[in-house]
């Protein structure tokens, strides 16, 4: 039989949910990481992300691509995470890929930023206008989490389009993969969403480093 190969930027929630029985959870307490909120930020650090919001706000004036996004949001909130040091390592636009059992397909492509130990999956889309959207990159950021191999824990994901951040996690119960989502965060809402998002990636970090 020949094998199929699939795009995952084609992919639509419900090709997920038909060939890998993919299901969402509407469980409050599936997704109890992103409302933890244990982790207190420094000043420097506030001060960091007012900085970084005024900078992209100002750069939103004109085309944003990706590769600015990508330097100008992303790279920075990593940084200040913590996943630029030890023992935590960073891989760009690693391959993947996912076969459906008895379908005869495979679902193959790269994700933008890769932080290993298979925990962490980011996907950064250009936000130059509303069709790069976050909700097109769910799809497609739950394909590459699929590929994890660690089934028997818990994986995440975090969509960046620039102004907006969403978090994933997906995790194998009883042979069912189950996926559920954070609140949007965005810098165009009051105050600055960053803090938010900064204390959700300092708390995944400390799993990660306490596997």
């Amino acid at each position: 039989m020949a094998i199929r190969t699939i795009v995952p930027h084609t992919l639509k929630l419900h090709d997920l949910k038909t060939r890998f029985n993919l299901q969402k959870s509407e469980l409050t307490d599936f997704f109890m990481e992103w409302r933890d909120r244990r982790v207190v930020l420094t000043e420097a650090e506030h001060v960091a992300l007012d900085r970084l919001k005024r900078n992209y706000l100002y750069l939103l004036e004109y085309p944003v691509m990706e590769s600015i996004v990508k330097m100008v949001v992303l790279s920075p909130i990593l940084d200040l995470a913590g996943f630029y040091e030890p023992p935590i390592r960073v891989e760009g636009e690693a391959s993947i890929q996912v076969s459906a059992e008895d379908e005869g397909e495979i679902i193959q492509g790269s994700i933008d930023v890769l932080v290993v130990q298979q925990t962490l999956w980011v996907t950064v889309i250009e936000a130059k206008n509303s069709e790069f959207s976050i909700t097109k990159a769910i799809p497609q950021t739950l394909a590459y989490m699929l590929a994890n191999p660690r089934v028997n824990r818990p994986c995440f994901g975090l969509v960046v389009n620039g102004s907006e951040f969403l978090f994933l996690k997906l995790q194998i119960i009883d042979s069912v993969p189950k996926y559920a989502t954070s609140n949007l965060f965005s810098m165009l809402n009051e105050g600055n969403d960053l803090d938010r998002v900064l204390q959700i990636l300092k708390y995944v970090k400390t799993m990660i480093v306490g596997e």
